[in-house]
């Protein structure tokens, strides 16, 4: 199977990711673990075509862990810089029998496509604008961790909400997991169609504030926002976090813009920041979705 979107799975599938997710992570913290072979003489192939820390290397942690052979693309260095299309590096790659890729792509839909082009399971590593649905099974796995039940969390997102793919996997996700979700940001940050609701008004009473990165790279212009202004005015400040609620966590998908959507005090809080704990949560995860898609 594939794993595109977080409407492509049912609710017994996103069940058992989590599932094996809390048992990964339980592994992984152990000082006795050895390494899983569950994945032996499988090939999994990373393809980013965006430049990435987390996401990347946490799959390839992830396939290491579970006995498979994880092999990174450069797309820096390969012959994608000389011209090579999207059809012809799939159809490329698919001759060397892989058994997963895993794919983030600049253009919405292109882990879709990819599909229609690989005989071998394919994971959506972010695409575009348009999902992140790993990242959104993390952050669920983060939460679960923390409060060991999502029903009745209130969840504020806040920031670059039009560009985001993690918005948007989460809007979809967390919902169906009992939370409720509030979408706050610039009014020139939110699409259309996301009733105007202030991030002081998102804050209030949360349970849950996740920031977002202000993606200048693609803005169609420049906010023209000053040294300090987009923190004042947007940002998550330990003030502006004293609306939460008390025992209110902080999540950010990463990388950080430190003081820009989120103040180092806020981000580097040793009590309240679940940010490290994400990171801790997606290899467990992604260990999840390589079984979910392998039948491992």
């Amino acid at each position: 199977m594939d794993l595109i979107s977080i409407d492509s799975l049912n609710d017994a599938q996103i069940e058992r990711i989590l599932d094996r997710g809390q048992r990964w992570f339980e592994y992984n913290r152990s000082g006795s673990r050895g390494q899983d072979k569950s994945l032996h003489d499988k090939l999994v192939f990373n393809l980013f075509y965006e430049n990435s820390t987390r996401t990347a290397m946490s799959f390839a942690a992830a396939a290491h862990r579970l006995g498979a052979s994880p092999v990174f693309l450069p797309v820096e260095q390969s012959s994608i810089k000389k011209g090579e299309t999207f059809e012809d590096t799939a159809r490329t790659l698919n001759a060397m029998h892989p058994d997963v890729v895993v794919i983030r792509h600049r253009e919405n839909g292109a882990p879709a496509a990819m599909t229609e082009l690989m005989d071998c399971a394919v994971i959506n590593a972010g695409d575009g604008t348009n999902e992140h649905p790993t990242q959104a099974l993390l952050d669920a796995l983060a939460l679960q961790i923390r409060f060991g039940d999502l029903n009745g969390l209130k969840v504020a997102i806040c920031g670059d909400i039009r560009h985001s793919r993690v918005a948007r996997s989460n809007a979809k996700l967390l919902p169906r997991l009992g939370a409720e979700v509030r979408l706050a940001g610039p009014p020139s940050l939110l699409p259309g169609d996301i009733p105007a609701l202030s991030i002081d008004e998102a804050i209030d009473g949360a349970d849950v504030v996740m920031m977002l990165r202000v993606q200048r790279e693609r803005l169609e212009e420049d906010l023209g926002d000053g040294p300090g202004e987009y923190l004042e005015r947007y940002g998550l400040t330990a003030e502006r976090l004293g609306r939460a609620a008390p025992d209110a966590v902080v999540m950010h998908p990463g990388p950080m813009n430190r003081n820009v959507e989120i103040a180092d005090d806020v981000a580097d809080d040793p009590e309240r920041s679940l940010i490290l704990l994400q990171v801790e949560a997606g290899v467990a995860t992604r260990m999840a979705c390589l079984e979910l898609v392998t039948g491992g």
